[in-house]
């Protein structure tokens, strides 16, 4: 059964996506995002994975551009993302940022789901397209300003990702990818396998946030640690052995280091 009386494919799958929307929007990353409380190795991190993520969802769509599911929604001078997130791996990493890329598990889940349903069942694509493009033409423009203003990018660098030049209306563009979306000639099994791997896109972002979130977690809980192991050792000798002070110095420069 169908989650919607409507035949329109776009409608269909935001309605059968609803729930599955508000659990992704409401992940501790995407909720301090939100509240603008994103730190930088944050957002660095989600970089990463969104790299590698479009860099998957691109290559298959440029190899199934003539698909009859995969064409009338292929729109790469519209909508690619993979060079202007390059960008902004460039800005924040120096032009040897690919030797620092970081590739989460769920990242890696995510990338291999394209691949493999970009080689099996290219209709499926259209899921995954619809999930992250006209995300990022949605409340991606939204996220977009929170991140220039929480770490001052005033001059766009370091969020070209947010940036469409191609879409001169992001409100007519979507209306023109749904419809576009809702051309596609699917029977009926294909249609609701399309639905469920809508499901499995926001599934698959799900995943990328939680396993972002344990990552920084992870990282800053170690950092604490470091320092408090630095901080007690110090403390202890200073005062349990009236420390000279040449040896406090050297002491303190270990701790500085």
């Amino acid at each position: 059964m169908f989650p919607s009386l409507t035949s329109d494919l776009s409608e269909q799958i935001k309605a059968k996506t609803r729930d599955i929307h508000v659990r992704a929007e409401n992940t501790q990353l995407m909720l301090n995002y939100q509240k603008g409380l994103i730190t930088l190795p944050q957002y660095k991190l989600l970089l990463f994975s969104l790299y590698e993520i479009y860099r998957a969802l691109e290559e298959e769509l440029d190899r199934n551009a003539s698909h009859p599911g995969v064409s009338p929604i292929y729109f790469p001078q519209e909508l690619a993302r993979l060079e202007t997130i390059e960008r902004d791996l460039e800005h924040f990493f120096g032009k040897e940022w690919q030797k620092r890329v970081i590739v989460p598990a769920a990242t890696q889940r995510y990338t291999q789901r394209l691949h493999t349903i970009g080689k099996d069942d290219p209709n499926l694509l259209v899921a995954h397209a619809y999930t992250r493009y006209l995300g990022d033409l949605s409340g991606g423009q939204v996220l977009g300003k929170i991140t220039q203003k929480s770490f001052g990018l005033s001059s766009g660098e370091g969020v070209s990702f947010f940036s469409f030049p191609g879409v001169s209306s992001p409100n007519r563009f979507k209306q023109l990818y749904r419809s576009r979306m809702n051309s596609i000639e699917l029977t009926k099994e294909e249609r609701e396998a399309v639905l469920e791997e809508a499901l499995m896109a926001f599934e698959h972002n799900i995943q990328v946030f939680d396993d972002l979130q344990k990552m920084l977690s992870i990282t800053e809980e170690t950092s604490e640690n470091q320092q408090a192991t630095l901080i007690r050792p110090f403390s202890i000798l200073h005062w349990s052995l009236g420390i000279c002070a040449a040896l406090a110095t050297v002491g303190i420069g270990i701790y500085a280091s």
